[in-house]
């Protein structure tokens, strides 16, 4: 008997896993229904029967009979970029480990995209939806929210949504102080127009640190916050000689990388002799002998971890108020950055790790 009736193209069905077995249709769902009642025996030949043709069940419709969808839907602006691309692949993973079925929606940067994004998460019933920081705009949270669906937002915050976020504020707080116990008092900040969410609360932190401590500070902010942009930002920075900072914290390391070059190339500085530089987020690259980047370290598996569990305390308790969640970062000490005196002790480790209140962890 072929494995399959007329198309072999086509999934096998569970009616023609049935008919192999020599038993009715309804046996072969309760074969594959936890708990349901089937003799050991003819359970026995109805696996055999799936083994033989490479049977799985349709999931799809068997979640739409019970009015109970496992998709998830990860909705996230450029997903191939920098730290996003890892926390996407912490979330699927994490989605996967879970029992769900991740759908990564990717909302471009045009109303039509965003509109055909919509189209497709809200239409196949996702049973909840997880935003990542800076994307989508708020309307697109308002719908997801008007369709009944769980909200988990990362990093960034939605009225009625449950979210987790970095401690933004107060790792610019950190970098701050780190630069002024190396002896910097002209202190700026490589940022983005964007002006998503954790950039805001990355510059501010900072911002009123190095106020705090009797700084000078300067902006340099690029269209977006990759590493173009930290090209447009190092080329504001460093355009007046007279005004060139002794340390520069970046919004992110795409950005760091893009400055670190452009002061390699442009001016004589030498990093860190001349000029030390924080970043945040800690993609591998940072770690790359052209970098060997100093940053704060944000974990995408932790994360997701706590982005799952709060999906997870949303689907249990649906009324409950929303939670939000802050996690601490980590300074990872490496070679882009002056090691002030209170440091030390750390220096001949190149992935040392301080806490944000400049201790070691």
């Amino acid at each position: 008997m072929k494995s399959k009736d007329k198309h072999d193209n086509q999934y096998v069905s569970a009616l023609q896993v049935a008919r192999h077995a020599g038993v009715s249709r309804s046996a072969v769902s309760r074969a594959f229904t936890p708990g349901a009642s089937v003799s050991a025996k003819k359970r026995e030949k109805i696996m055999e029967a799936a083994e033989a043709l490479g049977y799985q069940v349709n999931d799809l419709a068997r979640g739409l009979l019970a009015r109970r969808s496992r998709l998830v839907g990860l909705v996230v602006t450029q997903p191939e970029l920098g730290y996003r691309s890892h926390l996407v692949a912490a979330l699927t993973k994490a989605l996967i480990h879970r029992g769900s079925v991740p759908i990564v929606i990717n909302t471009g940067r045009t109303e039509e995209e965003l509109v055909a994004a919509q189209k497709i998460l809200f239409g196949y019933r996702a049973e909840a939806t997880i935003i990542l920081s800076g994307s989508p705009p708020s309307s697109f949270v308002d719908l997801a929210r008007r369709n009944g669906q769980p909200l988990i937002v990362l990093g960034r915050s939605e009225t009625g949504a449950d979210d987790v976020n970095i401690d933004n504020e107060g790792a610019g707080r950190e970098a701050a102080r780190f630069f002024v116990a190396g002896g910097a008092t002209r202190l700026g900040f490589a940022g983005a127009l964007s002006r998503a969410p954790t950039t805001v609360e990355r510059e501010r932190g900072f911002v009123q640190e190095a106020q705090f401590q009797g700084c000078a500070t300067v902006i340099g902010n690029g269209g977006n916050s990759d590493y173009a942009g930290g090209q447009e930002a190092a080329r504001q920075l460093f355009e007046r000689e007279s005004d060139w900072p002794q340390a520069v914290f970046c919004v992110n390391d795409l950005v760091a990388f893009g400055l670190i070059d452009y002061v390699r190339k442009q001016t004589r500085l030498v990093i860190p002799d001349d000029l030390s530089v924080i970043g945040f987020d800690d993609v591998p690259e940072a770690s790359w002998d052209a970098y060997n980047l100093t940053t704060f370290r944000q974990d995408p598996a932790t994360m997701a971890a706590h982005a799952v569990a709060l999906l997870d305390r949303r689907l249990a308790e649906p009324d409950r108020p929303p939670a939000h969640e802050r996690l601490a970062t980590l300074l990872i000490l490496r070679e882009s950055a002056r090691i002030p005196a209170g440091y030390e002790s750390l220096r001949p480790c190149r992935n040392a790790r301080i806490l944000s209140d400049g201790t070691a962890e």
